[in-house]
């Protein structure tokens, strides 16, 4: 090969080569370095705050009666309609009284008997008695006529009872309500038979006020004794302990009421105290037999301090917040929580001051030593059905 082809086959190959140097050691344009991450802060509320402890209960009817007749008979009316509130005394049923009507005339009349028996045995005894000493009557004949009159005595006393009797079965016949309440539908209608004390006609349950029925764990229990003893409590049989139950479909808890009861031993099966609350109804919401769930505060109200919910961490069951001090830079508080309160706020019982700035938004940007820029706002609130609660 020639000088002059190895020169023009190699000429083409330096000048790719030097391109390829130049390129490499050019450098491309440089990113900026990133800035401190954005966080909301905010700084703890401190208000009043009651420890509540949650149960679920049952409602139940402050009175429930069985209608039964005290005496028996057919049928004749039936003076209510079913599911009809009714007041103590009203008419609900009728039995024929027809023989208990001819009961109370016939004792009448025994009575009427009796007096005139009672009245002339006693003008024979007078009289008797004034002719014993002349001898015109003998002493045995005395002793006659008083036996006589005691006895016509002891019949009128046994019809006046018996009068008092009728009367009262009579009066039987009247099926009224023994309560004030709501009545269920009447079992019988007219014609049948009604068997004394026997066959039930209808229930009545008391609407106003209402009972509520819950189990307290044996724990809660405990701790509630110890704070009455520790004088931080107050027992029901003292003072009227406030308890608070909401149903089903509702927000917060509407009713309020006291507790009346609790029970004088613990459940061995259940491992739970049994406790009775009572509450208004005047609006009749409350019905017997209905779920309900209670709320019950434990101790009295204390001053707190509040987060968020969500601006709590953990890290192996320690709880933590990351808040930013002076100099902006992120700092990790290990801290104790209570109970969780209204709008989804939990207490802080140990680990936080009250002016620091707790990171309540941007958490995943940040971790502690590192710089941040707080962006500073009131402490958000989250409502939910649980934290609505009505003071």
């Amino acid at each position: 090969m020639s000088f002059h082809l190895l020169g023009r086959l190699l000429v083409p190959l330096l000048l790719a080569a030097m391109i390829v140097l130049i390129g490499c050691g050019e450098q491309g344009p440089q990113r900026p370095a990133p800035g401190p991450a954005i966080v909301t802060v905010s700084q703890p509320l401190e208000q009043d705050v009651t420890e509540y402890a949650h149960f679920t209960g049952r409602t139940a009817a402050v009175e429930s009666v069985e209608v039964r007749a005290r005496v028996g008979g057919y049928l004749v009316e039936v003076a209510f309609q079913a599911g009809q509130e009714v007041k103590q005394g009203q008419l609900l049923f009728r039995i024929d009284p027809t023989i208990y009507q001819a009961a109370l005339d016939r004792a009448k009349a025994d009575v009427a008997r009796y007096e005139a028996e009672v009245t002339y045995s006693g003008g024979e005894y007078e009289r008797s008695r004034r002719l014993v000493g002349g001898g015109a009557v003998s002493r045995e004949e005395l002793e006659r006529i008083s036996s006589q009159t005691k006895q016509a005595t002891a019949n009128l006393q046994a019809a006046r009872a018996a009068v008092k009797t009728a009367r009262q079965n009579l009066s039987w016949t009247r099926v009224v309500s023994p309560i004030d309440g709501k009545a269920d539908v009447n079992l019988l209608t007219r014609g049948n038979l009604v068997v004394a004390d026997q066959t039930l006609l209808t229930t009545i349950v008391s609407q106003d006020p209402m009972y509520a029925y819950f189990d307290v764990d044996e724990s809660t229990m405990l701790r509630v004794q110890r704070l009455i003893r520790e004088g931080k409590a107050t027992s029901y049989r003292e003072a009227a302990y406030p308890i608070a139950i909401r149903l089903s479909n509702e927000q917060g808890y509407p009713h309020q009421g006291t507790i009346d009861f609790a029970s004088n031993q613990v459940s061995r099966g259940t491992g739970t105290l049994q406790v009775r609350g009572r509450f208004p109804n005047k609006d009749r919401v409350l019905t017997p037999g209905l779920f309900v769930r209670v709320r019950v505060p434990i101790g009295r109200p204390h001053k707190g301090l509040l987060v968020s919910e969500r601006a709590l961490s953990s890290d192996q069951g320690q709880r933590y917040l990351l808040v930013v001090d002076g100099n902006n830079e992120v700092v990790r508080r290990n801290v104790q929580v209570g109970a969780l309160q209204e709008g989804g706020l939990r207490e802080v019982t140990s680990g936080l001051q009250r002016d620091e700035w707790v990171i309540v938004d941007g958490l995943l940007r940040v971790r502690p030593g590192v710089k941040a820029e707080p962006k500073r706002q009131p402490m958000p609130l989250q409502h939910r059905a649980d934290d609505k609660v009505t003071k």
